[in-house]
């Protein structure tokens, strides 16, 4: 599978935002699989890169004269497929918009139009010291352009 067509972002006509990850020998566990752990390190790469594709950064959240950070509250992972070594893996990232102060992310983790881990993802705004805090109001409005409102397909 090749990614669909994107804009200059990374997203496409659905605000689903994509990248590639190459799957690398130190992905694996002994069996020459992708070891489970590992495939939310693919998905925070894609919230990451899906995040600062949307304008928000995390260096400037930090460096704000109210620092500010993200931190996971919730990750639910269902593994269907095992990826391999040299595995050309596409990952979607759906921004699901806010509840209250949780930032809600449907993520999926593709290899040739094959879903084979969906991940769902809660994460929260923090203080630089690690205490809640509000989500940055300019941040609120930037993604507000980027939350996916399509309908559920693989």
């Amino acid at each position: 599978m090749s990614l669909p067509a994107l804009d200059d972002r990374n997203f496409d006509a659905d605000r689903q935002h994509w990248i590639e990850v190459r799957v690398y020998y130190e992905d694996t566990d002994f069996t020459g699989m992708v070891y489970h752990a590992n495939y939310l390190r693919f998905f925070e790469r894609g919230r990451s890169d899906c995040l600062r594709d949307a304008g928000v950064s995390h260096q400037d959240l930090l460096n704000r004269e109210d620092p500010a950070a993200f931190t996971l509250t919730r990750v639910a992972v269902d593994y269907k497929r095992a990826a391999k070594v040299d595995d050309l893996l596409q990952i979607r990232t759906r921004y699901l918009g806010l509840d209250g102060p949780r930032f809600l992310f449907r993520q999926a983790c593709l290899r040739d139009g094959e879903v084979i881990a969906e991940g769902e993802i809660t994460a929260v705004m923090i203080h630089a010291d690690g205490r809640p805090r509000r989500p940055v109001r300019e941040m609120k409005d930037t993604l507000a352009a980027f939350r996916w409102t399509g309908a559920e397909s693989a």
